[in-house]
């Protein structure tokens, strides 16, 4: 039903869907007053772009351009981070981006015992829930380096990618907009990184363009459960392509 503008949907015992539901082909977002506020057509186009290593004094530019797009990411913060940037984080969450663990420190885990990996998974997971409420749900590893270790120890889903702009090396707007724009097919997770202010440049354009061939932007988390994948501790991720 529509009442007042805003989409409620209704369940056979009567009482109005929270939280998210599929509904016929869509996926959809529902708040506590089960109002509908995100759907999402499973049967379209869509990708995932995430951010890592932030937040930073560039990541608002990027949140201002997913919002005048409609659209959403997922940023792996860096848990030292969080605290500096707090109302970032905030904004993030209220935009319902997801917010993923990318670490406290940012070492690489292969490199480091059992011992440092639970603690940089579960101090970051702490940083981000005394912001927002609540714990990430996925992770990823800094350099994507994972072993067995690794594995052991995360407990969480390891989300790779399948696009590398290589934004950290190039710090090139226009290089970054060609990684992604050249190459992005659907179901893809493209890596960027919101440290750098030629990455938020060049979302300004990736962003927009993407909505016009017909993707959808959606958080990782959206586009596994949008493509039937129940993601699993201690896996890893690269892309949730049609199956």
């Amino acid at each position: 039903k529509t009442i007042n503008k805003k989409k409620y949907y209704f369940g056979e015992n009567g009482k109005a869907y929270t939280g998210t539901k599929t509904v016929s082909h869509y996926l959809c977002h529902f708040d506590k007053k089960g109002v509908m506020y995100r759907q999402i057509d499973k049967n379209k186009k869509m990708v995932a772009l995430t951010y890592d290593d932030g937040p930073s004094i560039y990541t608002p530019k990027i949140l201002k351009t997913l919002k005048a797009n409609d659209a959403v990411a997922t940023f792996f913060v860096v848990g030292s981070r969080v605290s500096t940037y707090s109302d970032t984080v905030k904004s993030e969450y209220k935009m319902h981006c997801q917010i993923g663990n990318h670490s406290y420190n940012h070492p690489i885990l292969t490199k480091v015992g059992a011992d440092t990996i639970k603690k940089e998974i579960s101090k970051t997971n702490d940083a981000v829930k005394k912001v927002t409420g609540e714990k990430p749900i996925i992770m990823r590893p800094p350099g994507g380096a994972t072993n067995s270790t690794v594995k052991k120890n995360v407990k969480m889903p390891m989300i790779i990618w399948s696009v590398d702009t290589l934004d950290w090396k190039t710090r090139n707007a226009e290089s970054t907009k060609k990684a992604v724009l050249d190459h992005v097919k659907d179901g893809d997770i493209v890596l960027m990184h919101d440290l750098y202010d030629a990455t938020a440049t060049a979302s300004q354009t990736i962003i927009p363009e993407l909505v016009k061939r017909g993707y959808q932007l959606v958080t990782v988390s959206e586009l596994a459960q949008c493509r039937g994948s129940k993601l699993k501790n201690g896996k890893s991720y690269f892309s949730f392509k049609k199956k």
